[in-house]
C-alpha cells in the first residue's frame, strides 16, 4: 500500500462505500417498483413484490406479500443490513470507526442522515415512502460527492470506492439475474432501467426508452454509465491497482479477468451468454471482495456492528 493505514480502517472504510451504495441501489429498486405499480395498479402485488425480495436475496415466504410488508422489512427494518436503514445505520457505525480516515463533510452527512430517517419513517407511513426513498438517494449521492471532493486521492478513498464499486456490480448482477433468469418474478426493461437510475442516459444513448433486451447490453457493457458493470470493475481494478495489487494478486485477478471479458464481448452474442455470464460476474465480485478481506484486513472477518440508539 502507498500510504499504511490500519487494517481495521481499511475494513470500515471498505463496508462504509458498499453500505451506502447497498442503501442508494435499495431506494432506487424500491421507488421505481412502487412507481410501476401506480402506472399499472392492475398489476399483481403479490408478483411484483416477490420480485424485490429475489433481488435483493431476501426470502418471500409462503403467504401473500404486499408492498408495506416490503417496506418494513426492505426500507425500515434497522436491524438488518440488507434494507436501506439497517445499511445506512452500519455505514455510520463504520464512518465513525474511520473518523480519522473520513471528511468532517462525511461523516455529518451520514450522521444527519441517520438521525433523519426516524422523522421520515414516521412521515412515510402517513403520505408513502417517496419523501424517504428520495432523502435516502439525495444523501447517499451528497455523501460519494463530498468523498470525491473532500478526501485525498490516497488509500482511504480507494478503499470506500473499492466497497461502493463492488457492492454496484452485484446490484446491477441482481437486477438483471432476475429479469434474465426468474420469468415468473421479472421486471421489465424500463422497470429495470429505472431501478438503476439509468433511463435518461440510456435515452441519451440510444435516443428512446428501453423496452428491449438491449437494456441489459448497456448496463453491462456502457463504457460511460457508472452503474454499469464494466464501468464499476473498471474502477474497482484501479483502486486495487493503486494499492500496489499485482495483476496475479487473487483480489484484482476476478475483476481484471471480468473486465476484459466484458470489454471485448460480442453483442450479438450476449444475449446467448447471459445467464452464465451474471453468474460469472457475481461469484468473481464476491471472490475479490473475500481476497480483499483476507489481504488488507485479515484479523477477523467483516465487522457485525450492533445497532445503537439514534
Amino acid at each position: 500500500m502507498n500510504d499504511v493505514i490500519l487494517s481495521r480502517i481499511a475494513e470500515a472504510l471498505t463496508w462504509t462505500g458498499r453500505y451506502v451504495e447497498r442503501a442508494d441501489a435499495t431506494g432506487r429498486i424500491l421507488d421505481a417498483y412502487l412507481h410501476r405499480m401506480l402506472e399499472d395498479p392492475w398489476r399483481d402485488e403479490d408478483v411484483a413484490c416477490r420480485s424485490l425480495y429475489a433481488i435483493l436475496g431476501v426470502d418471500a415466504g409462503g403467504t401473500r406479500v404486499d408492498m408495506q410488508k416490503v417496506l418494513d422489512q426492505l426500507a425500515f427494518d434497522a436491524r438488518s443490513t440488507c434494507s436501506i436503514e439497517g445499511a445506512l445505520g452500519a455505514a455510520r457505525l463504520n464512518a465513525r470507526s474511520a473518523r480519522e480516515a473520513v471528511s468532517s463533510e462525511m461523516w455529518e452527512c451520514l450522521n444527519s442522515t441517520w438521525h433523519a430517517l426516524a422523522d421520515q419513517r414516521l412521515a412515510a407511513r402517513r403520505t408513502g415512502p417517496y419523501a424517504y426513498l428520495e432523502l435516502v438517494r439525495r444523501r447517499a449521492a451528497l455523501f460519494f460527492g463530498l468523498a470525491d471532493s473532500t478526501m485525498s486521492r490516497d488509500d482511504s478513498w480507494r478503499f470506500v470506492v473499492l466497497g461502493r464499486s463492488l457492492e454496484r456490480v452485484d446490484m446491477t448482477v441482481r437486477l438483471l439475474a432476475v429479469r434474465v433468469l426468474d420469468a415468473a418474478h421479472a421486471p421489465d426493461w424500463p422497470t429495470l432501467l429505472s431501478a438503476s437510475g439509468a433511463d435518461e442516459a440510456y435515452a441519451r444513448v440510444y435516443g428512446g426508452f428501453g423496452d428491449t433486451p438491449r437494456v441489459a447490453e448497456f448496463l453491462l457493457l456502457d463504457r460511460d454509465f457508472p452503474r454499469s458493470a464494466l464501468h464499476a470493475l473498471t474502477t474497482a481494478e484501479e483502486c486495487l491497482s493503486a494499492l500496489g495489487r499485482p495483476r496475479q494478486d487473487p483480489a484484482r485477478r476476478p475483476i481484471g479477468r471480468l473486465r476484459t471479458r466484458l470489454e471485448y464481448l460480442d453483442t450479438n452474442a450476449l444475449e446467448d451468454q447471459l445467464p452464465l455470464l451474471l453468474r460469472d460476474l457475481q461469484q468473481s465480485c464476491m471472490a475479490s471482495a473475500d481476497a480483499v478481506a483476507e489481504r488488507f484486513f485479515p484479523y477477523q472477518g467483516p465487522v457485525e456492528w450492533a445497532q445503537e440508539g439514534a
